[in-house]
């Protein structure tokens, strides 16, 4: 790793630092005057920021002349390739069914209404809000996952090994959706944990980022069938 790469590391730290102490203070501020378009507007400037940085470390690996083997963009054919791909079918079965009985039972709807009681600032409550939340998805797909399980295990596996280092990057990764509350962090941490698994076992971060995608995609698909009817009733955001 050279000094450019921690510079870059840096930057990273730094651009997380200011979406969570600054971007989202002030998107709480624009959500107070009118929701809907501050979503659309913090989301804008989210994946922005997110695509720069995805973009400058691309260039500073470019730069370096390195493999991206290395940095887990490979596709490896193997029981763990196919493991990791048969995990994501699973999820997406089971996400199906969970937006299916959503869509039909009233109850199930109101139960989860509690549950994004802290979150309903920052997803979807019309079809408009969710196309501009599957892009989201995607940049959080790839994005989060070239830098988390890519870049920052690369960089820290020669000081504290892969495993080490994925510890690491699962705990800041988690640290990162510091907004969402304890429950969020933890919720997060397993759920980075999960994906850090499934690049071990696959040796490629393309299965990673495909299953990061599909649980943003499908916690968004279920937000909007639950808080729609909020914003068709004009109730409570």
């Amino acid at each position: 790793m050279t000094l450019l790469d921690t510079l870059y590391l840096g930057l990273v730290a730094l651009a997380l630092l200011v979406d969570h102490f600054v971007l989202w203070r002030i998107f709480l501020r624009w959500v107070a005057v009118d929701p809907g378009p501050a979503r659309l507007r913090y989301w804008s400037i989210w994946m922005t920021l997110m695509w720069v940085l995805v973009a400058g470390g691309m260039a500073l690996w470019i730069a370096n002349g390195r493999a991206w083997r290395a940095l887990g963009f490979t596709f490896s054919p193997g029981w763990g390739f196919y493991l990791a791909l048969g995990l994501n079918l699973a999820f997406v079965v089971i996400q199906g069914r969970g937006a299916s009985q959503v869509a039909r039972k009233p109850r199930a709807r109101a139960k989860l209404r509690e549950t994004y009681a802290k979150l309903v600032v920052i997803l979807p409550h019309t079809r408009t809000e969710l196309s501009w939340f599957l892009a989201l998805s995607l940049t959080a797909g790839f994005c989060e996952e070239f830098i988390f399980r890519g870049y920052l295990i690369w960089a820290l596996q020669p000081w504290a090994s892969w495993w080490g280092a994925a510890v690491i990057a699962v705990i800041l990764f988690a640290l990162g959706h510091a907004y969402q509350g304890v429950s969020g962090i933890v919720r997060t941490g397993i759920l980075g944990a999960v994906m850090t698994l499934v690049f071990a076992i696959s040796s490629s971060l393309w299965p990673a980022i495909l299953l990061h995608a599909l649980i943003d995609i499908g916690s968004g698909l279920i937000a909007w069938l639950v808080l729609r009817e909020q914003a068709v009733d004009g109730g409570p955001i």
